[in-house]
């Protein structure tokens, strides 16, 4: 499984409406916390909270939040070979909302997720995949069982903690700022760092600094751009201070990392 971006516990207001008649170019999972409409084939359905679909390539979608607010996941994906197995195996329906009724099992696991694709650890690909494929199993697992409904909750700053990891390692040239989220949270930067360790065991700065190694990798191995356009392009107004943290983290010079991964690329 390829994954392309992936959302947890999103909350939008009763007006939240996505009408793309031509899909979004991927697969897309959501897993719905709260009551939602889907028109499939131009049929409306009503779903109750506690609900999933995944939509296939090229699948219309059209949804939105049924009269209140709107919580959910999401994860936008491409499926392998064995994902599709396993689609076949579990008797997993696409196109079409299914209600589970417990979904914070499956919600756990999207969550780590998150934790995984917005991080700079080298597998997270691959761990991310066998999230993926746990979350199947146990979409199977609770249509077989019909676990009763429940709702999600959620600690009181856990997805605004998740949006902002997500935003930095999808925008790392951004200047994030630590006092911002605090006053946004209406609370202190001690608290504010305190509570970003804890949730995901490193400081927002350790964030920034690997979400910007990370993207000047890939533009180290898929561009010719000189190393000083890349620092600027990462975030750093200093290619010398953007050489010392990447030989730190990655413990070779950027043009020598680009030189081996050519070299490696050509075998």
């Amino acid at each position: 499984m390829k994954c392309l971006c992936v959302g947890y516990h999103h909350i939008h207001d009763e007006r939240f409406a996505v009408d793309r008649p031509d899909g979004s170019g991927d697969w897309l999972l959501l897993i719905v916390k709260t009551p939602a409409v889907f028109c499939i084939d131009g049929e409306e359905i009503h779903t109750k909270a506690g609900s999933y679909i995944i939509f296939p390539l090229h699948a219309p979608l059209k949804y939105s939040a049924d009269g209140d607010i709107y919580i959910d996941d999401w994860l936008h994906f491409f499926p392998d070979e064995e994902d599709m197995r396993l689609f076949k195996e579990l008797d997993i329906p696409l196109n079409k909302p299914v209600h589970i009724g417990d979904v914070n099992a499956a919600s756990a696991i999207m969550r780590n997720i998150c934790f995984e694709f917005y991080s700079a650890h080298q597998k997270r690909n691959e761990i991310v995949s066998l999230y993926l494929r746990m979350i199947l199993y146990k979409f199977n697992d609770q249509m077989i069982f019909h676990y009763s409904d429940s709702f999600l909750t959620e600690t009181k700053y856990m997805h605004t903690l998740l949006w902002i990891r997500e935003s930095i390692f999808r925008w790392p040239e951004q200047e994030w700022n630590a006092d911002f989220f605090a006053d946004e949270l209406g609370i202190s930067r001690s608290r504010f760092q305190h509570l970003y360790i804890t949730a995901f065991g490193s400081t927002m700065m350790q964030d920034i600094i690997d979400s910007r190694i990370q993207r000047s990798c890939e533009l180290l191995t898929m561009t010719d751009s000189r190393i000083e356009g890349i620092a600027e392009t990462c975030g750093y107004g200093s290619a010398s201070h953007f050489v010392k943290l990447f030989r730190e983290k990655t413990g070779l010079m950027p043009a020598v990392f680009r030189k081996k991964k050519i070299e490696h690329n050509k075998t």
